[in-house]
């Protein structure tokens, strides 16, 4: 109590004990109790913000307070942004303000760290928050005048000059921008000194162990892309990467590569490592990412590291253990459990892409255009530097020939739970399609799943990704949008007897429901035998009265209240095709 501001700090405090009670203070009383204590800290935050309890307060203050009252603190505390950011305590009240605050309050926040990048990036409290920001609420302006900073002082001395200044160059018609590369073209003589202060600078954080900044990332993306391909700082650089690995070590060390692998430009880091690497380079790394394969298959920017690996590593053996094994869950008697996750994996819309790349290659309806062009580069890179010889196509045949056993096993054990969802449909296709091995049992599952009436809200006949799947099976092979035609796979499939077979006693219905160009296919199929397909022409005409009334379309009441308005059905197109064929 003999402190300065006792009394106050302590009237504060048990304001903030009160309202820190969500569930317990009603609105009036909260807005009450809010009003004084804005009464209480305005024009003293300053000193609240550097105790461990104070703090608090002032948090508190911002949770319920008003965007006005936000933007009070935050003018108050200004100049004191960066001592806040270093402070034990007072970094969280720098958390809270960016979170509850609005973009003009962010934009009073970010300039502060204008000038001590460098300082920040490398404090064991700064580090964190200014990364944080940097990360979530930072414009792409703001982010690359902070990154600016890690290719020399002369660009901190510039921002530190007054953010004011700085706003004021970029906005004379000038681009704010951090890509090293442009920076370069328009000064040449800067590359090696800015060069040797990214180094400098990346080379400390990962000697200190704190590679999980997303800004470091960023950083070492462009220095990577802004070394001679093949010198020797780029096989230094590669050595940085692997310098934590510790065979002593319980997890085996790696942290810097696992940390890069799960941010946008750190995998692309990982990848560009992985293509320029030799074939031990990709099994040491492969080797860090051991029992982390299924997080990275599911997060947006680790899936790129495994494809990378797929597409450059000749020895697939080597990479299907490393990666295929973790995901497949291989065990010596599958069991419920491990085919329902499994089943999540395949369903998933990131995770199933290692698994079916394979098999599809770089399909659109699998791949982002971000992961194309990723592809491509990567691509680029092994036409050019050569560390990967083997022919794409016999990799991928190699890499599916691994996959083939797995999935037509989960196929006909689960096909029925498989064709109710889109990404279930695809699988099926695309393993039964492109996948190697006796697929018998694996088409007899699907056929089955076929089974009963069409006419059913619940049959997969009333599916679009169902009838999807059945015509491409039918049908044998792929649509070639090129050569406008199918291309039948090799060794024929032989799915259109197994389909017809289960569905014949309901042909018709099929013919003239939602996925009636199933029977077209199956009209169409060379693998159909020729006393079926004469069964199924002969069943359909003795209804060809039915196929003519959904070719036409019926009129269907309406009702609206007390209206009754008559509109008419589009007419099933499948079923026109059948009776032109008839």
């Amino acid at each position: 109590m003999n402190k300065p501001n006792a009394d106050s700090i302590q009237r504060s405090k048990k304001i903030w004990e009160r309202l820190r009670r969500k569930s317990h203070v009603p609105k009036e009383e909260r807005k009450e109790l809010v009003t004084e204590l804005f009464d209480i800290i305005s024009g003293n935050i300053r000193d609240f913000i550097f105790k461990h309890d104070s703090v608090r307060v002032i948090q508190c203050a911002l949770k319920y307070s008003t965007m006005e009252q936000r933007k009070q603190i935050a003018t108050e505390l200004k100049q004191d942004i960066r001592p806040l950011t270093e402070s034990k305590y007072g970094k969280f009240l720098i958390a809270k303000m960016v979170v509850e605050g609005n973009q003009e309050i962010r934009d009073m926040i970010v300039p502060e760290f204008y000038g001590h990048v460098r300082r920040l990036i490398n404090h064991p409290e700064g580090a964190w928050i200014m990364d944080d920001i940097y990360r979530q609420v930072a414009t792409s302006s703001q982010k690359a005048l902070l990154l600016r900073e890690w290719y020399g002082a002369e660009y901190a001395l510039f921002h530190k000059a007054g953010s004011a200044a700085a706003q004021s160059f970029f906005a004379d018609g000038k681009d704010v921008t951090a890509d090293l590369k442009t920076i370069l073209e328009a000064n040449p003589e800067k590359r090696k000194p800015a060069m040797s202060y990214l180094s400098q600078l990346i080379n400390q954080l990962v000697q200190k162990k704190l590679t999980g900044f997303t800004m470091l990332h960023d950083a070492m993306l462009q220095y990577y892309l802004n070394l001679p391909a093949g010198g020797e700082e780029h096989t230094e650089f590669l050595e940085l990467l692997k310098s934590d690995l510790d065979d002593e070590s319980s997890t085996g060390g790696g942290d810097l590569l696992k940390n890069l692998a799960f941010t946008k430009n750190g995998s692309r880091v990982v990848c560009l490592a992985l293509t320029y690497g030799t074939a031990k380079d990709r099994k040491i790394i492969l080797r860090v990412y051991k029992d982390t394969v299924e997080m990275m298959a599911l997060d947006p920017y680790a899936h790129h590291v495994l494809l990378t690996a797929l597409e450059v590593t000749d020895d697939t053996k080597m990479s299907s253990n490393a990666i295929f094994k973790e995901l497949l869950g291989e065990t010596s008697k599958p069991t419920t459990e491990s085919d329902d996750r499994l089943l999540g994996i395949l369903t998933h819309l990131t995770a199933r892409i290692p698994l079916l790349f394979p098999l599809t290659g770089p399909a659109k309806f699998l791949l982002q255009d971000t992961t194309q062009t990723l592809l491509s580069e990567v691509h680029a890179i092994r036409a050019t530097v050569g560390t990967s010889k083997k022919n794409t196509t016999t990799r991928r045949e190699e890499l599916a020939t691994y996959l083939s056993p797995a999935f037509l096993g989960l196929i006909s054990r689960q096909a029925s739970t498989m064709v109710t969802n889109t990404f279930g449909c695809q699988f099926v296709t695309e393993a039964l399609l492109a996948g190697t091995g006796d697929k018998t049992d694996a088409m007899e599952a699907v056929a089955q799943a076929a089974a009963g009436d069409p006419s059913e809200e619940t049959h997969i006949a009333q599916s679009t990704a169902a009838g999807k799947m059945l015509r491409s099976m039918v049908a044998g092979g792929k649509y070639d949008v090129d050569a406008k035609k199918i291309v039948p796979v090799e060794p024929a499939l032989g799915f259109a007897n197994v389909l017809y077979k289960v569905i014949k006693k309901e042909i018709v219905s099929w013919a003239t429901g939602p996925s009636s160009f199933v029977v077209v296919a199956l009209s169409e199929s060379k693998d159909l035998g020729e006393k079926e397909r004469k069964e199924m022409l002969a069943a359909l005409k003795k209804d060809r009265k039915t196929l003519e009334k959904a070719a036409k379309g019926e009129e269907a009441k309406k009702v609206e209240g007390d209206k009754k308005k008559k509109t008419a059905t589009r007419g099933n197109a499948g079923a026109k095709i059948l009776l032109e064929k008839l």
